[in-house]
């Protein structure tokens, strides 16, 4: 039976799901999820994360790694944290560039937030040589030292609930069945949203994601407690609003409901929720950059440079790499970087903490 008709007879049997429940079924199904199953990064696949885009994110990455390393006073040892790893390309860049600072490699002890087998297994091949470690979740990450994470394109595969004002109130989006017993948007009695924004116009709609304010609230409290950074990149703006859910399957926007476990479904990262969290067990968040300012001040367009005088014969490609990765009309303005970080500690790029 496919994860469409398990899914139908499922809502049968006990009435619609949330948007959260349908996408933490279609992702992470132990038979037929998406990640459980196929994930497909890349130029070949459903979708194109920047670490494949260029090798310049993630190498300056690393240097924000080495950088703020150096800044919590070069700890002999510390936990170097990705969340969603994707096929271990960011990290491979991340660890070539932070190698440079001399003791790096050495103090740092590797950890993957990854649930998907078939993912675990590309990273293992390519960081083979980092002996990484393994956790389904942040909390499943030992403590016992400072913390510096990364977490590119994490935060918008969290299961989300979305709600839609209407003339009746605050309704919830729900995934039904409709009269041919296919699967099919509708949405729920009326009902208190659980948000403070509850007298916005007819037609607002809201997502919520408790997914993204646990990990908000679970990053917080060990930077807190235990100090380090961490820098979370995705896609999304500093107020959250609108209906941002969405599928992707081979480069392309698809219905949600027309590949259940075969396509890609994000929504934006609610950079507000995941940063008041964070604040609320201790820890500081820096003001909000866009990915174009954060690789610019961390020296994108010097690196760039510096690749072309290497290798003349690539100075077009890198242009387009440059400006797929900065450029507003692509993943420069669209992308945001949030740092958040134990309050005694200044990371490099991010000048205003609140």
């Amino acid at each position: 039976m496919s994860l469409r008709e398990r899914l139908a007879a499922q809502i049968a049997a006990g009435g619609p799901l949330t948007l959260a429940q349908y996408m933490t079924a279609c992702l992470h199904d132990p038979q037929d999820g998406y990640y459980a199953t196929r994930p497909a990064i890349g130029g070949t696949g459903d979708f194109i994360t920047a670490p494949a885009v260029s090798q310049m994110f993630g190498e300056l990455i690393g240097l924000w790694a080495a950088q703020t390393w150096r800044a919590m006073g070069e700890p002999a040892a510390f936990r170097l944290v990705e969340a969603g790893p994707g096929d271990g390309t960011l990290m491979e860049d991340l660890l070539r560039a932070a190698g440079a600072a001399p003791g790096f490699r050495e103090a740092a002890d590797l950890w993957l937030i990854e649930a998907s087998p078939p993912l675990r297994a590309r990273q293992a091949e390519r960081l083979a040589h980092a002996a990484p470690q393994w956790a389904g979740r942040l909390d499943d990450v030992p403590g016992g030292g400072p913390l510096i994470l990364v977490a590119n394109e994490f935060l918008d595969c969290l299961p989300t609930r979305q709600f839609v004002r209407t003339e009746r109130g605050w309704r919830e989006k729900m995934v039904g069945l409709d009269e041919e017993g296919r699967l099919a948007f509708g949405l729920s009695a009326p009902l208190p949203p659980p948000f403070a924004e509850a007298d916005l116009p007819v037609g607002s709609i809201r997502e919520v994601s408790a997914a993204q304010e646990a990990f908000g609230l679970t990053l917080g409290a060990r930077l807190a407690a235990e100090g380090g950074a961490a820098l979370l990149i995705d896609y999304g703006s500093a107020r959250p609003g609108g209906d941002t859910f969405q599928a992707l399957k081979r480069h392309e926007k698809v219905d949600p409901l027309a590949f259940p476990g075969e396509a890609d479904l994000t929504v934006h990262a609610d950079f507000a929720a995941v940063a008041a969290a964070a604040v609320a067990e201790g820890a500081a968040a820096a003001a909000l950059l866009t990915q174009a300012q954060f690789l610019g001040r961390m020296g994108i367009e010097a690196r760039a440079q510096a690749l072309a005088a290497r290798r003349p014969d690539r100075v077009e490609t890198l242009g387009r790499q440059f400006d797929r990765l900065t450029a507003q009309n692509e993943m420069g303005e669209l992308f945001k970087v949030l740092c958040l970080h134990a309050k005694d500690l200044s990371p490099p790029a991010f000048e205003e903490a609140r």
